[in-house]
């Protein structure tokens, strides 16, 4: 009888354990995608903005410490209104060469920073601050306003070709700059050397 009663329990375990496999996989949802909206005066007039932010998640590849101290200091990361993908988040060799370094903007009640974390180290420098509502601009027909601050690598060899039209060409860098941009507009690019950030002269 007891051998009776296990094979039963055998069975109807068996059962539920093959009756799961055939219950689909539960979709993961995409990641968080925040936008802020509203009005500011705008040359003028009341216009409408909106700006999109990402969680610090979107990011993966960003070491634990960084997501760490950026997840503690409440950042999302902005996005301009030209963003296909996950930006505003830059991996290059900005202290030195074959330095593995990260800078982000990080947006916190609606203030925007560029910080940047040398490799190995969780205490960002802070290369500019911004209200966001300050880094706004039209970029199509509806006349809505959207975000406008950009940052991404600029190789050595970038740097050097951006300076081809200087009377007294510096020497090519060694290791890469921090191209921060105002979208379709201009860009300036920042460089590290000599313990200090400088911006790179571009023109006599």
């Amino acid at each position: 009888m007891a051998s009776a009663v296990l094979s039963q329990s055998g069975r109807l375990l068996s059962a539920l354990f093959c009756a799961s496999l055939l219950v689909p996989a539960r979709p993961q949802p995409p990641p968080a995608q925040l936008t802020e909206s509203g009005k500011i005066v705008f040359e003028g007039d009341s216009t409408p903005y909106l700006i999109r932010h990402l969680p610090v998640s979107s990011y993966p590849d960003l070491p634990a410490a960084i997501q760490d101290q950026l997840n503690r200091r409440g950042c999302l990361i902005p996005q301009t209104y030209q963003a296909r993908r996950p930006e505003n988040v830059v991996h290059a060799s900005l202290e030195r060469n074959g330095s593995s370094d990260w800078a982000v903007l990080c947006s916190v009640r609606g203030s925007v920073s560029l910080l940047v974390f040398f490799d190995g180290s969780s205490a960002p420098s802070v290369l500019a601050t911004a209200p966001e509502t300050e880094r706004l601009q039209i970029h199509d027909t509806t006349g809505v306003l959207g975000f406008n601050w950009g940052i991404d690598p600029a190789s050595p060899q970038q740097i050097h070709e951006a300076q081809s039209s200087m009377e007294h060409r510096p020497p090519r860098p060694d290791h890469d700059a921090l191209a921060d941009s105002v979208v379709d507009r201009r860009t300036v690019y920042h460089f590290y050397s000599k313990n200090a950030w400088n911006l790179v002269a571009l023109e006599d």
